[in-house]
């Protein structure tokens, strides 16, 4: 019987949803702007100059990032888009549609997969060289025998009349499902801006090329995927600095950050792995790292409204807006004992990746116990800036540790 995925696993999940928001809204917004909505002339105009600004947006971003799946991805659709220019009308373009069809899913899914080496790399002069190379070649065989190239792009291999139908030849619908069967897959595996991006960007190059969108506006549709991914590329960049990479949770920067806003009634818990230092010594920092992400995943499911926070180290934050230490403390409780309970099993180097359905006796591998010491503390009289609530909660979380571990105290009492 398979498993049902824990309730952190769906949080998870509907959490990384959230990568596909600003790609879909930029794809409907193109949708309104370019096809269904009426503009006066000073918002056409600017159409004029949107592929150029995109283009050098991008550009600049990817350099001053590093960041070379970007810059193959915009060099792409901007091949692309200079290509179809050429060819405006005629057999040749038709040609040159379908070649666009089969090259750009194929294209983006491989860029989706480099690994950041740098433009002057060996590497990266190496993929530059054949992303330029493509129309190069499809020039060339066009040259030699237009017939072979039109047959192969274009032509029927499959004898099936359902596939007249679709808006797409048969060559390029194969490069599409591949493509983008490809990012539909990487995607919930590898989560992040910069795929869901490329998903998105997809779709925004190539539903206007199938629907026979052309001139300026299928060039604004080009712009509008190469600005998809310059926004993947700001949101992946946002992350990195707010969001904690190895558990996925809010960093320190971002608590900070939230700590500027609070208003008069708070409550602050410091969250510490018991015995971690120990896990790391004994079972390596892999295994240690393993816990850390158990851990953080428990403490997302912190009930009440508490907003967990990774601070560093085994230590994590969960701040409590508009709640007093009082009504926070039996969600902290929950939380103590969710973790206690749940523990950590060590795999054997033999046992599989997937859990069988019927585990063989005594070798469910070794039974790890993970506790968690709370230290909990409320804006008072006492305590009146977040600096102070943060240290008070500090120093109940170091009365908790001397309490015997694995309990919530909170700032003045003790609660478990």
């Amino acid at each position: 019987m398979a498993l049902l995925p824990s309730t952190a696993e769906i949080n998870l999940r509907q959490r990384d949803l959230v990568y596909l928001l600003p790609g879909g809204l930029l794809v409907l917004g193109g949708v309104l702007l370019f096809h269904l909505l009426t503009l006066p002339d000073q918002v056409r105009g600017f159409f004029a100059y949107y592929p150029a600004l995109v283009l050098s947006l991008g550009l600049f971003l990817s350099w001053r990032f590093n960041r070379t799946r970007l810059f193959f991805a915009l060099v792409l659709l901007t091949l692309a888009d200079l290509c179809l220019r050429r060819f405006p009308d005629g057999e040749t373009r038709v040609l040159a549609i379908a070649a666009a069809e089969f090259l750009i899913p194929l294209n983006l899914a491989m860029i989706s997969f480099f690994v950041e080496r740098g433009l002057l790399s060996r590497p990266g002069l190496l993929r530059a060289g054949v992303i330029a190379a493509q129309p190069l070649c499809l020039y060339l065989a066009y040259l030699a025998s237009p017939a072979v190239l039109s047959n192969f792009l274009i032509g029927k291999p499959l004898p099936w009349a359902l596939l007249d139908r679709l808006p797409l030849a048969q060559i390029p619908l194969a490069a599409l499902l591949l493509g983008g069967g490809i990012l539909a897959f990487r995607f919930p595996r590898h989560p992040s801006a910069i795929d869901g991006g490329f998903l998105w960007a997809l779709v925004a190059a190539i539903v206007p090329l199938a629907a026979g969108v052309s001139g300026e506006t299928l060039t604004l549709w080009f712009a509008t995927s190469g600005l998809i991914l310059t926004v993947s590329l700001v949101e992946s960049s946002h992350r990195m600095a707010y969001r904690d990479e190895l558990t996925g949770l809010p960093a320190r920067r971002a608590l900070n950050e939230e700590l500027l806003k609070v208003g008069r009634t708070y409550t602050i818990a410091m969250v510490d792995i018991d015995y971690f230092k120990k896990v790391n010594d004994t079972h390596g920092h892999d295994v240690g790292d393993q816990v850390l992400k158990m851990v953080a995943a428990k403490i997302e499911e912190v009930r009440g409204g508490g907003r967990p926070y990774r601070f560093g180290g085994e230590e994590f934050t969960v701040f409590f807006p508009n709640k007093s230490a009082r009504e926070a403390l039996p969600h902290l409780e929950e939380l103590r004992h969710s973790i206690e309970m749940t523990g950590f099993t060590l795999r054997d180097v033999a046992r599989p990746n997937e859990k069988p359905e019927q585990p063989v006796k005594g070798k469910e591998g070794q039974r790890l116990k993970v506790t968690a010491s709370i230290g909990v503390a409320e804006r008072n009289n006492f305590n009146l800036t977040p600096e102070a609530v943060l240290k008070a909660a500090d120093k109940a979380l170091y009365r908790a540790k001397e309490q015997g571990r694995n309990c919530v105290v909170r700032s003045g009492a003790k609660s478990s």
